[in-house]
């Protein structure tokens, strides 16, 4: 695994949001924050820049000096608190962020002799908060950046990047929406709407409720939900729910690792509900 520590900004005044607190807002029950953070969970440390809050991990909080100086300020004073080579800095309201794009920026700068790896989004357009860093470039720029102007306070990023030898990571737009940002109402709405699409909202979901719960556990989706359908069929409706707490029990009392426990368990309560069906079957 690659060694890296993340740099997330989770300050700014949202004023396109009326001043809410952005990092705050939830999607799918999870706030926009925790959501980045679970993307980045690789990290041996993380830095968030902002406000300190409830998050659903530890993480080591700076600001800025003075607050509100925008996002060069803010990734000067994240990047401080840093020490791996490879740096990973993400905005705090990318709500469809994931490991899959954490690792592919990570990758890009593998063996290259390139700065930076930035997605891009399907517009083309260069994401600088939604990239990896080598460290000793970005300290150097930020240096000479506050070196030039006096301060960093206010300053674009573009005249960071500008500056940096880069690789572009194109985000897929038949696949990927980790460059999706939430700006406004409508986005938040957008996104909201988006992880009750047919295609999401059961992976959106069990990873909700596995963030609720505290449950760091992979299993077989596909498995439990053949056995809702096989108790529902062959015994009746009100079983689904109720076999699949009892598998989760049994799981939770057995030896195994988790995933092969769950795994057992289901297919014991599959095949005795293939035999009440049959079973019912026989006498019909």
């Amino acid at each position: 695994m690659t060694t890296y520590d993340a740099v997330v900004l989770a300050g700014g005044a949202a004023r396109r949001l009326g001043g809410a607190d952005k990092p705050g807002l939830t999607v799918g029950g999870r706030a926009l924050l925790d959501r980045v953070l679970a993307a980045c969970s690789g990290a041996r440390s993380t830095v968030v820049v902002g406000d300190r809050r409830t998050t659903a991990r530890a993480v080591l909080w700076v600001r800025e000096d003075p607050p509100g100086g925008g996002p060069l300020a803010a990734l000067d004073a994240g990047v401080r608190a840093t020490r791996a080579d490879l740096l990973l800095v993400l905005s705090a309201d990318l709500p469809f962020l994931d490991e899959q794009t954490v690792t592919t920026l990570l990758a890009a700068l593998d063996g290259g002799r390139q700065e930076a790896a930035l997605l891009t989004d399907p517009g083309g357009r260069d994401q600088p908060l939604v990239a990896a860093y080598r460290a000793e470039p970005l300290r150097r720029e930020l240096a000479l950046l506050a070196a030039e102007h006096g301060a960093l306070s206010g300053l674009p990023l573009r005249l960071l990047t500008a500056e940096l030898d880069l690789a572009r990571v194109a985000a897929d737009p038949a696949t990927s929406l980790a460059s999706f940002d939430c700006d406004t109402w409508e986005d938040i709405a957008t996104a909201r709407a988006r992880i009750r699409e047919h295609g999401h909202v059961l992976d959106e979901w069990i990873t909700a409720v596995k963030a609720e719960l505290g449950i760091e556990l992979d299993v077989d989706t596909g498995v439990l939900l053949d056995l809702a359908r096989d108790a529902a069929h062959g015994v009746a409706r009100p079983a689904a729910p109720l076999t699949t707490f009892l598998v989760g029990y049994a799981a939770a009392k057995a030896e195994k690792d988790g995933p092969e426990a769950v795994a057992e368990a289901a297919r014991k309560a599959a095949a005795l509900a293939n035999q009440w069906a049959a079973e019912a079957n026989e006498a019909g």
